[in-house]
């Protein structure tokens, strides 16, 4: 039998890397538990509502934040407070695939467009390596804001 996995990003701003990355991957916050959101509504607002009023501290809600993919097809992403820094390359990394049946020059422009728009909300374009046929399409590297690597392939 198959396992459901959830991302976990340890993160020095649980919200604002949650949201560079429901933008990138067009995922969504969910709301708080048991709260029925209006159309519209800001679900990160509503979860500051819903901190504040269960006493949470102003200063610990933004120690942990999820994204979802309102299709119900991709795993949930989770993004935790931690104290210490990103000492080092990844040793896992999401490969966002932004040029999907696409081959050659019009794969290499699908990925630098979205790498353009990706680099408009924080990230940092690494590097290009170009298609190597048959055995590498192509990809670009780039960091979040964070500094996490990941690749548009």
């Amino acid at each position: 039998m198959s396992r459901h996995v959830q991302i976990t990003f340890d993160a020095h701003d649980p919200k604002a890397l949650s949201t560079f990355w429901r933008d990138a991957l067009g995922y969504v916050h969910p709301g708080p538990p048991g709260v029925e959101l209006p159309q519209g509504a800001d679900p990160l607002a509503a979860w500051d509502d819903f901190l504040a009023g269960m006493g949470v501290p102003e200063e610990e809600r933004d120690t942990r934040s999820a994204i979802e993919d309102p299709d119900g097809r991709g795993p949930r992403v989770f993004f935790q407070r931690v104290p210490e820094g990103k000492a080092a390359k990844n040793r896992v990394h999401l490969d966002v695939r932004a040029a999907p049946g696409l081959h050659g020059a019009e794969r290499m422009a699908a990925l630098e467009a979205e790498c353009e728009r990706l680099a408009g909300l924080g990230a940092t374009r690494v590097r290009r390596h170009e298609p190597e046929p048959p055995f590498a399409a192509g990809h670009i590297v780039m960091t979040d804001p964070e500094g996490n690597e990941f690749c548009l392939d």
